[in-house]
């Protein structure tokens, strides 16, 4: 993250005279530290108005926090942003992001039980602060009465700013970064691409962050609504995290604490639409007709998640000899809760209908594939995305054809729209890379103490930033149970790298390796001549 030169001029137009250091990434990351202590402060707010357990630490994280991010805005400038930065600028933003909003778990000692000592204590908090911020829903909480309710939304707020993203709300603020902001948004949401909503990329990230808000608002208002929710504090808690689609809920039994059918029929409603492009929500905000229906990827999205609901009620029904209206409630939602990459789970406790770690292996290994595959592009869904995965089975259609008509020309089209050869092998090598990251994911945490099942699970839920596993890392369950210290990190790397869509983490690294490398190979050569004359002496 080093800055790239120091002028005299100021580009951001704040009008002072004295120097500024130009560097994207520093004030980015300014801008995103600002916001999330902005966050903090208000659940400071309610902290002190209510439990008055967790205010202490909450006012001093968002003074440190957000000293440090009013600092490097005000110190830095932005500069030209190149290709080869765009990714660097969102991996770090996101790490650093990550590390601070940590700080007001360990403040509050949330991880400090007896027998748990500091190290464990900080790593729990950089798990919980990893899973809110990718939007994942994991957690290694597991007395839900002991926060306070500031600090419990606090934890939800992590999945809010996680979802559409800080690097985005970033770019929303920041209208001089010309061409290389549609890249950063690119980068840092979930997808294949970015659509351009306006024409300046500033207006892009705001009209984004508008449906966010406007869709979060909704949420809000139908969980108050409805039957079974009891205040508005666990409104607007559970509907910043079906906005983010993630995982965290203010009690221990997620939405099965609530038993209501009227509550979960909202929360899969506002799923769906989670899992879906917000660049669709848009236009059906601002066009006379809705956009939905003329959408190939929606319409492939609703059948995935309709087509393994059938099935999964029929396998739960006759395999799991549960009566036919719970194995319809448990099924439906259960599907539509790691298909959109949510994570939350209706279960009420342990061997209740919704406990899908109880169901039939055939059940678990459809809820596996759903895992992977997750939401629309342009959502806040993890996954590898619907859109990637139709790329990827129209291409083996395509070479099966090959096999018979060998010269032929065949392109491959999502609905009316041909894609470019470009994005195919794009969607190839991404598809590629994350089977390698499961791969890579599975034997570091089985070599740390992990059961098979349960790991195996754990790496696709990290990776797709679903939540909930299988095994030991069930609904019912926490990973603090279930796996080790140093497998809790490898997972929680695992959680950003897959919110990142991997490749501004493993292209940042890879930078840092290049970096280092030819550092060395300088300094080698540099002794070496050094020796040799001395030698030679």
């Amino acid at each position: 993250m080093a800055s790239e030169s120091v002028v005299r001029s100021d580009p951001s137009g704040r009008g002072s005279l004295r120097d500024r250091i130009v560097s994207t990434n520093m004030h980015i990351l300014g801008i995103s530290l600002a916001a999330v202590s902005l966050g903090m402060m208000g659940c400071a707010l309610l902290e002190a108005l209510t439990s008055r357990r967790d205010t202490a630490a909450l006012v001093v994280s968002a003074v440190v926090v957000g000293s440090a991010g009013g600092a490097l805005w005000y110190l830095t400038a932005p500069g030209t942003t190149r290709m080869r930065q765009v990714f660097a600028t969102v991996a770090w933003t996101w790490i650093l992001t990550t590390a601070a909003g940590a700080l007001p778990f360990v403040l509050a000692g949330t991880f400090a039980v007896p027998g748990v000592g500091f190290v464990e204590q900080l790593v729990n908090s950089l798990f919980e602060s990893a899973s809110g911020f990718s939007a994942s829903g994991s957690t290694v909480l597991s007395d839900f009465e002991a926060p306070g309710r500031g600090l419990m939304m606090y934890r939800q707020l992590t999945h809010w700013y996680g979802g559409m993203g800080v690097v985005v709300l970033a770019v929303a603020v920041l209208p001089f970064l010309g061409v290389g902001g549609l890249e950063l948004i690119t980068a840092e949401l979930p997808g294949t691409s970015s659509d351009r909503l306006a024409p300046r990329v500033s207006e892009t990230a705001r009209r984004l962050w508008l449906v966010y808000i406007g869709f979060t608002a909704c949420a809000a208002v139908a969980f108050y609504a409805a039957d079974g929710f009891s205040s508005l504090y666990d409104a607007v808690a559970h509907a910043f995290t079906v906005a983010a689609t993630g995982g965290f809920s203010v009690h221990a039994d997620s939405i099965g604490h609530y038993d209501s059918v009227a509550v979960e029929a909202v929360a899969i409603v506002f799923m769906i639409l989670g899992g879906t492009s917000f660049t669709l929500h848009w236009r059906a905000v601002t066009a006379r007709t809705l956009p939905y229906h003329r959408n190939s990827e929606f319409r492939t999205y609703l059948t995935v998640l309709s087509a393994a609901s059938a099935v999964i009620v029929l396998i739960v029904w006759l395999e799991n000899g549960l009566a036919l209206g719970s194995s319809i409630r448990a099924a439906v939602f259960t599907v539509v809760s790691l298909g959109t990459s949510t994570g939350l789970s209706n279960a009420t406790g342990p061997g209740s209908p919704a406990d899908y770690v109880a169901w039939a292996a055939g059940a678990q290994l459809i809820l596996v594939g759903l895992m992977v595959v997750g939401g629309c592009a342009g959502s806040t869904s993890g996954g590898i995305k619907v859109m990637r995965m139709r790329v990827l089975g129209l291409t083996m259609l395509r070479s099966i054809r090959y096999t018979q008509t060998p010269r032929a020309v065949i392109p491959i089209r999502l609905g009316s729209e041909t894609v470019r050869e470009a994005v195919v092998a794009r969607a190839a090598g991404f598809f590629l890379l994350h089977f390698l990251l499961v791969l890579g994911g599975l034997l570091a945490v089985t070599s740390l103490g992990g059961d098979l099942e349960t790991s195996l699970g754990a790496v696709f839920s990290a990776l797709g930033n679903m939540g909930p596993a299988l095994g030991e890392a069930g609904p019912t369950s926490n990973y603090a149970v279930a796996f080790s210290q140093p497998a809790r990190l490898v997972l929680a790397l695992l959680m950003v790298i897959g919110r990142l869509e991997i490749f501004p983490i493993l292209l940042t690294a890879a930078g840092l390796f290049t970096s280092s490398y030819h550092a060395a190979t300088r300094q080698g050569r540099h002794w070496m001549r050094f020796a040799t004359r001395r030698f030679q002496r």
